[in-house]
């Protein structure tokens, strides 16, 4: 995987994270950026991971989440979200920091991650709020 010069954050595979104050931002960011709805793959240590997912988009550099809905909850259309990007060797992914995500309204994208370069391979993932009686199911849309 290419260096990522501007991802704003790192951190082991089961903790630590560094601060991000980029990744914090809320945006309408603009239309050059493609959306997807990964599917869910895995649960883990209170998250749901998305399937992986390619950025082959060059002409957008970030990675942002809106239309946020908790499918047995509708009215609660927050969530905190973070990004693993995928190493192409194998070596263990770098996660961003969590950010809070909410979608009051449409067509505003909440920044997760800045600076991703095209071909860029990463996952969604989400905290789970509620495990019973099944885990937490969101509804969202990824931007990159």
């Amino acid at each position: 995987m290419k260096k990522l010069a501007c991802v704003i954050t790192a951190a082991a595979a089961m903790g630590a994270t560094a601060l991000a104050p980029a990744a914090q931002a809320t945006t309408t960011a603009g239309h050059r950026c493609t959306p997807a709805r990964p599917a869910a793959e895995f649960y883990a240590g209170g998250r749901i991971a998305s399937v992986p997912v390619t950025d082959d988009n060059a002409a957008c550099s970030t990675i942002s989440v809106s239309r946020i809905r908790d499918v047995d909850r509708p009215a609660d259309r927050c969530q905190t979200f973070l990004v693993a990007l995928l190493s192409a060797d194998g070596r263990d992914p770098t996660y961003t920091e969590p950010v809070q995500a909410c979608s009051p309204t449409p067509g505003v994208r909440t920044v997760l991650a800045t600076g991703v370069p095209a071909g860029t391979q990463f996952r969604v993932l989400y905290q789970v709020d509620y495990i019973d009686p099944h885990p937490q199911t969101v509804r969202y849309t990824v931007w990159y």
